[in-house]
């Protein structure tokens, strides 16, 4: 796909620089076919990895996807164990794209994974630092409340030893300090599946994103709904609280 032209649904220069998207929907796409909740998170996977190339091949500059959020740990052990293998596979998988110049960064406390996984995290992230076509941002044990808490956490320390004061700390100041601090913020959140929040998915980064819902379950959603988000979201105009 890589050499392929692929003309985006809009004019470049109304594409959203940062989209966001939570794969919802994989469990009830299987349990609707009969099958296991681990054979929708597989095919879940793989609607990632070609929504993935098809947002490079349109000229996306940053995309950041919902892996893995701090509350999913709750779920069965199973599931977990499998979602936590796909990651594992991907991340693998990844260093043959490296021709695509993309940028991989965890949104997320890596220190929540596995030794080899957590390795493999900060491996590919180490690797692909100076790539600059597109930067995905991979939220795994993400939860951005308690990303919030811990930019303030750092913050408070830096003010306890002496080396900031309390009212010299800002918005910008504060977003440095998020995962996301080398990304620009959200334009356009998108979540298949039929839900309509964010479940505690980049919350600051979102204060002015455009929100796409749409009924289409994950492992269905292909370039044709991202094409469908893109265009609504170049007909919205954006004022940013002005007029």
């Amino acid at each position: 796909m890589a050499n392929k032209p692929i003309e985006p649904p809009v004019p470049k220069e109304m594409l959203p620089r940062h989209i966001a998207i939570v794969m919802d929907g994989n469990g009830r796409w299987a349990k609707k076919r009969g099958m296991p909740r681990g054979y929708g998170h597989v095919q879940g996977a793989r609607t990632f990895r070609r929504l993935l190339e098809y947002a490079h091949a349109i000229g996306i500059k940053y995309i950041s996807f919902y892996a893995f959020s701090t509350e999913n740990w709750r779920r069965p052990d199973d599931e977990v164990h499998g979602i936590m293998n796909l990651m594992r596979k991907y991340l693998k998988d990844a260093y043959n794209h490296f021709d695509l110049r993309t940028r991989f960064v965890l949104l997320g406390d890596e220190t929540g994974f596995e030794p080899d996984l957590m390795k493999q995290f900060e491996d590919i992230q180490k690797d692909t630092d100076d790539f600059e076509v597109m930067t995905v941002g991979l939220a795994a044990n993400y939860g951005s409340r308690r990303e919030i808490a811990h930019a303030a956490q750092e913050l408070a320390q830096l003010v306890k030893k002496g080396e900031l004061e309390p009212e010299d700390i800002t918005e910008e100041l504060l977003a440095q300090h998020l995962y996301t601090h080398e990304m620009p913020d959200v334009d356009l959140l998108i979540r298949p599946g039929g839900e309509q929040r964010i479940s505690n998915f980049l919350l600051w980064q979102c204060a002015y994103a455009e929100f796409y819902f749409c009924d289409t379950l994950w492992p269905d959603f292909d370039s044709k709904e991202l094409d469908k988000a893109i265009i609504e979201f170049a007909k919205r105009t954006r004022r940013f609280g002005g007029l």
